[in-house]
């Protein structure tokens, strides 16, 4: 059995590790998401992807497209001008695949890291909850 100072110290050492583990990480989202900010083109997107969390090899990036969020719904809220468009315009497409491509790029940034092999996206719920926030105070004005 472990004396109570013993078990202290491997308490406090196991505990460091933990810490130092969770700090590594955040440090690895804060340099991923660098990574595309430093990105003209991705930078310049009116949408900022970002890394929200490293699972193992895995970054979970934030994505305004879901299987319950369809593109439109998406572009909609980016480009709210756009809605008055005819559902078959060109310039649906041509959002869609400017869209696609720039997820493309940024996950391809993300995956030239040697830490990573897989990126996963989550719908970006908060992004929407402020953008619906911000419309309904600008309409109380």
């Amino acid at each position: 059995m472990l004396s109570d100072s013993r078990q202290f110290v491997l308490v406090m050492v196991v505990a460091a590790l933990f810490v130092g583990w969770l700090g590594w990480r955040g440090f690895e989202v804060i340099s991923l998401n660098e990574r595309l900010k430093a990105d003209s083109v991705v930078s310049s997107y009116p949408y900022q992807h970002r890394v929200l969390r490293v699972e193992g090899n895995t970054a979970i990036m934030s994505s305004l497209r879901s299987l319950s969020t369809p593109t439109q719904q998406a572009l909609e809220a980016v480009f709210p001008s756009m809605r008055n468009l005819g559902d078959n315009h060109r310039d649906w497409q041509r959002a869609e695949r400017e869209l696609a491509q720039l997820q493309a790029k940024a996950a391809a940034i993300v995956l030239s890291d040697p830490g990573i092999d897989r990126v996963r996206w989550e719908l970006d719920r908060n992004w929407y909850h402020l953008k619906s926030m911000r419309s309904k105070y600008e309409a109380a004005l």
